[in-house]
C-alpha cells in the first residue's frame, strides 16, 4: 500500500504523505516513494510545479520514524543520513521544477528538513516547526543544521537546535522560514496560485534560476560564475527568442518549452 497520494491539478503534482496515523513521519519506504514521485514528476513535461503537504490537519510530517533506526550502529547511521540525503533532499532541493512545501500542521525533525529542501514554504497558521534531535542525543540527519542556517540564519539555527524547541507559523515567517503564512483552508490554493504565476513563466529560465541559487550555497561552487553561464545559456534557448521576439512585437509569448 503506497504512503502517497498523487493528484495533478492542472500544471502542478500535489504530493500528499498520507501516514495520518503516524503523524506522516518519514520511514525509509515514503522516503523511496516521494523520490520516486518527485523524479517521476520531474520528468512529466507537462507538470510545471510539484506541491509536497501531509494528509490531516494535524501534521505536514511530525519527523522520521524513529522505531526505525533507533538499534543502528553508527555505519548504518552514516548511510541512512546520506542515502536520505541524496535520493530524496537534495533531489528535492535541485529539481529543476520548484517544489512548494504546504506546511499544514507539525513540521518537526525530517519533516522540516523536508520542508526546507523545498524551493517555497507556505504554512497554515496553525503549523509548528523544529528540530528536536537533540533531545534524543543526536542532531538533524537530512540537511537540517545547514539549510535551516541558510534560511534562518546562523544564530536562530544555534536556538532551535539546541533548545530542541517549536516556533510558530508566524514567527517562522518573520526569521525567514516560510514565505506566507495562511489560514489552513486557504493552504493549497495559495501555493496553488503561486504554481499558477510561475507556470506562466518560461520553465527554461526557472530551472537555470533554480541552478544558479542553489550553485551559492554548494560547497566549491562560484554562484556569480554559474549565474553567468546559466545567464548566457538562455540566450541560446527557443524561449529566450520567443520571449524576447513576442515583447518587441508588443504580443503574447508562446514559450515553445512550456
Amino acid at each position: 500500500m503506497s504512503n502517497l497520494l498523487t493528484e495533478i491539478n492542472g500544471s502542478t503534482q500535489i504530493i500528499t504523505i498520507n501516514r495520518p496515523d503516524k503523524l506522516n513521519a518519514l520511514n525509509r519506504a515514503t522516503i523511496k516513494e516521494l523520490s520516486e514521485a518527485v523524479t517521476a514528476a520531474g520528468n512529466n513535461d507537462a507538470i510545471k510545479a510539484i506541491i509536497i503537504t501531509g494528509s490531516g490537519e494535524k501534521a505536514f510530517v511530525a519527523g522520521a520514524d524513529i522505531s526505525e533506526f533507533n538499534t543502528y550502529s553508527k555505519e548504518e547511521a552514516h548511510d541512512l543520513a546520506k542515502n536520505g540525503q541524496d535520493i530524496l533532499f537534495d533531489l528535492v532541493e535541485r529539481s529543476s521544477k520548484p517544489v512548494i512545501a504546504a506546511v499544514n500542521g507539525f513540521a518537526l525533525g525530517g519533516g522540516l528538513e523536508l520542508a526546507m529542501s523545498c524551493h517555497i514554504r507556505v504554512a497554515s497558521s496553525n503549523a509548528r516547526m523544529g528540530l528536536p534531535e537533540v533531545s534524543l542525543g543526536v542532531i538533524p540527519g537530512y540537511g537540517g543544521t545547514q539549510r535551516l542556517a541558510q534560511l534562518a540564519g546562523k544564530g536562530k539555527a544555534f536556538e532551535l537546535i539546541f533548545t530542541a524547541g517549536m516556533i510558530k507559523a508566524t514567527e517562522a515567517e518573520q526569521c525567514g522560514l516560510v514565505n506566507y503564512v495562511v489560514e489552513q483552508e486557504e493552504l493549497i490554493n495559495k501555493c496553488l496560485e503561486i504554481c499558477e504565476k510561475m507556470s506562466k513563466n518560461s520553465s527554461v529560465a526557472i530551472a537555470a534560476a533554480i541552478r544558479a541559487v542553489n550553485s551559492g550555497y554548494t560547497d566549491g561552487e562560484n554562484g556569480f560564475e554559474t549565474e553567468i553561464n546559466e545567464f548566457a545559456n538562455c540566450f541560446a534557448t527557443g524561449d529566450f527568442k520567443e520571449r524576447t521576439t513576442a515583447f518587441l512585437e508588443k504580443r503574447k509569448a508562446n514559450f515553445p518549452n512550456n
